[in-house]
């Protein structure tokens, strides 16, 4: 039985029992030190005779493992009969490897009949459990021949190697299904599949380890061998990459002809990539980064095929789609929670905002092109005049072309509209109103010069010129009125910022569709007058006091005879510049007449404006023709006062009209009723009253503006 362990309160206690012990504690002290130094003593000297004798044994033990290794390096020293006993040996481990060959070979037809039969069974339904596949991998992974035992046994060995070859084929087109036998409810396949890829890495990283030791032994082999054992982790992914890719490619062939059906259908990228996530990664060891591995993929095979599409230089709306889509792109696989790092390189290189300015220099390509082609025929149906005009639905003369320009238009706005970017639609809308003013110039030009051949080889043109004029004129009033509504149908689109560039691009378009409108009419009406040349070279000559308004109007009459082909607009607007053109033919010859007979032509003047009155009251209300012919009027009541009240009329004339002093003066001197000093006294009260009352022209300009009045010399010689 143990002693009871005694505190060091209690050892001391029994020393200091008293007060007075107190005063034994230096004695104490020193009688335990030296206690202790005796102990000290006595262990040290154990210590060194212990040490001693672990040595020396130490010694003997190392002794005698010389001995038995040199014993086992060479047993023949020992063993008389172990060179025998060894031959022995390696004969029976041959001899059993041998029985094991013939066994195997004896029974491997019957096991390839059974093998065959469960792999044929398994290739027919991919997307299935797969009971046997683990069975038929064991079985046929054994059997597996070398390449040499191959080459002699080659015969023998076809079916197993043919079997080797489907099952292998079998594996593969599992591999590229992975994500289908997932969704059909079949995880473990994929499982087993990643128990065989294990094993056959396993299995090929040895030999490919034995390769690599003698063919580089002097070469870092450890780093070697683990830069082969990623490069089969790699091999084990080329299937899925390969399913990818034909998924990515059947997607695009489908759709080849129609990039935008094919971006509208990639939405089965982000479903694919959802069930990776849940289903598929937990099929797969944490070290193949299984999830990341096929982000990376459907990323960069979704680049290639973007590539593709552009490579197929596309129309530009797509360009539009294209841009669209990358940016949704981006949003939805930030909301999948997709690392950045994983989508790398950025689709299309990062730059899928040179699709804005692609899909622009496209639009200007396209726009180019097809108003060009466009230009090309209306330009030569407008030349030829082949056929008369046709007319619309609305019964009015017309082209074609001004419905294809505004389907063009019309189609290219709404793919900008569709963007959802005002600064697209702005630019889009800039390029519109360039080629739009672009086919204005280019009328503007045709127009004035088939109006020069008209008018200087008349005897060479084809005729139908003026009612192709109202043709043309109808197709910019038309376009005008497309113009405003697309202008009202954007507005309200787009900011402020984009509001204003927009509205004046759009209505700088339709002020030229309507100054083209203008130049067909005056071309019009230049086509009438030069019809009219011969009869209005007559006025106020002898043969005028005869009568040659009916003919003048009748001419007229014949060129207003297709006014119902004419938009009413655009009516309105030949009417008014038809008068004008007569009123200041008519005024331009009377203010450039050699002499009047009075009273006779004030009659004839009288008799002409009744003759013309009534023939524009055909397409005027009376009271707003009035106003037209009331410097006509003016003008007769300066024919016909006397000499004392013509300065009466004048003032009448001169408020509405100014001084107009040239026409008044050159008026005065063709009256036949007023000699010389008649004129020169008529005239000088005139010109002094104009000077007093410092009278000149109104603020706005008349009809007298454009009456030119020869000098006497011109009008000498053109008699």
């Amino acid at each position: 039985m143990a002693a009871p362990q005694v505190s060091a309160a209690q050892a001391i206690g029994e020393y200091l029992q008293s007060p007075d012990d107190l005063l034994k504690i230096s004695a104490f002290r020193k009688k335990l030190e030296k206690e202790k130094a005796s102990i000290d003593a006595r262990l040290k000297s154990g210590d060194s005779r212990n040490c001693l004798g672990t040595r020396n044994n130490v010694q003997v033990i190392k002794e005698e493992m010389q001995i038995v290794d040199r014993m086992c390096s060479d047993p023949q020293n020992v063993v008389s009969t172990f060179d025998q006993i060894s031959r022995v040996s390696m004969v029976h481990r041959n001899f059993e490897q041998t029985e094991e060959m013939v066994n195997n070979l004896l029974e491997l037809n019957s096991k390839l009949d059974v093998l065959e039969e469960l792999l044929e069974a398994e290739s027919r339904i991919i997307i299935g459990p797969a009971p046997n596949l683990l069975p038929i991998h064991f079985h046929i992974n054994p059997k597996k021949a070398s390449a040499n035992s191959r080459h002699k046994l080659a015969r023998m060995f076809e079916r197993l190697n043919k079997l080797i070859e489907d099952f292998e084929a079998y594996i593969m087109e599992l591999a590229r299904n992975v994500l289908p036998l997932v969704r059909a409810g079949y995880p473990q396949v994929v499982v087993k599949l990643i128990k065989i890829a294990e094993l056959e890495a396993r299995e090929d990283e040895k030999a490919i380890a034995i390769r690599l030791v003698k063919k580089a032994a002097k070469m870092d082999a450890a780093s070697k061998f683990k830069s082969m054992q990623a490069n089969a982790r790699i091999i084990k992914h080329y299937p899925i990459s390969d399913s990818i890719k034909a998924n990515f490619d059947d997607a695009y062939t489908r759709h080849q002809h129609d990039p935008g059906a094919f971006l509208g259908g990639l939405g089965w990228i982000y479903q694919d990539l959802i069930r990776i996530e849940s289903d598929v990664v937990p099929c797969f060891p944490p070290s193949y980064e299984i999830h990341a591995f096929y982000i990376k993929e459907y990323h960069r095979t979704l680049n290639a095929t973007l590539q593709r599409i552009i490579e197929s230089e596309p129309d530009a709306s797509i360009m539009l789609d294209l841009h669209a889509w990358i940016k949704e792109y981006k949003k939805s696989m930030k909301e999948l929670n997709v690392a950045p790092e994983l989508l790398d390189p950025p689709l299309l290189g990062g730059e899928e905002q040179n699709l804005i300015e692609d899909y622009l220099k496209l639009i200007v390509k396209k726009l180019d092109e097809w108003s060009a082609n466009l230009m090309k025929t209306e330009i030569q149906e407008f030349t030829t005049r082949s056929d008369p005009p046709e007319v619309d639905s609305d019964g009015l003369y017309g082209t074609q072309g001004a419905i294809i320009l505004f389907q063009m238009v019309n189609q290219q706005i709404d793919a900008a509209t569709e963007s959802g970017q005002g600064a697209i639609l702005a630019r889009v809308v800039g390029e519109v109103n360039r080629v739009m003013r672009s086919i204005q110039d280019q009328w503007t030009k045709v127009v004035e010069a088939e109006l020069k051949k008209q008018t200087e080889k008349p005897e060479e043109v084809v005729g139908g010129l003026a009612e192709y004029c109202i043709a043309l004129a109808n197709d910019q009033i038309k376009s005008a009125d497309n113009t405003e509504a697309l202008l009202g149908r954007l507005e309200p689109l787009v900011s402020e910022k984009y509001r204003t560039p927009i509205s004046e691009k759009l209505n700088d378009a339709i002020d030229g569709n309507l100054d083209v409108a203008k130049k067909c009419i005056q071309t019009f009406i230049d086509i009438i007058l030069n019809d009219l040349k011969p009869a209005t070279k007559q006025l106020f000559q002898p043969t005028w006091y005869d009568g040659i308004m009916e003919q003048i109007v009748l001419t007229m009459r014949d060129y207003m005879a297709d006014q119902s082909y004419i938009n009413p607009s655009l009516l309105e607007l030949l009417v008014e510049y038809l008068l004008d053109a007569f009123l200041v033919t008519y005024l331009t010859a009377l203010a450039n007449c050699s002499k009047l007979r009075m009273p006779a032509a004030t009659e004839r003047i009288k008799e002409d404006v009744s003759t013309v009155f009534s023939f524009f009251s055909g397409f005027k209300p009376t009271k707003e023709l009035e106003p037209y012919f009331e410097v006509v009027d003016l003008i007769l009541a300066m024919l016909e006062a006397s000499k004392s009240m013509v300065f009466l009329s004048f003032w009448a004339f001169a408020k509405v009209h100014g001084p107009c002093i040239p026409f008044v003066e050159g008026l005065m001197k063709v009256r036949g009723d007023f000699d010389r000093s008649a004129v020169s006294e008529v005239m000088d009260s005139i010109k002094r009253k104009v000077k007093d009352e410092g009278l000149t022209d109104p603020p706005e300009p008349t009809i007298m503006k454009k009456i030119t009045v020869q000098s006497t010399l011109s009008r000498f010689l053109r008699t």
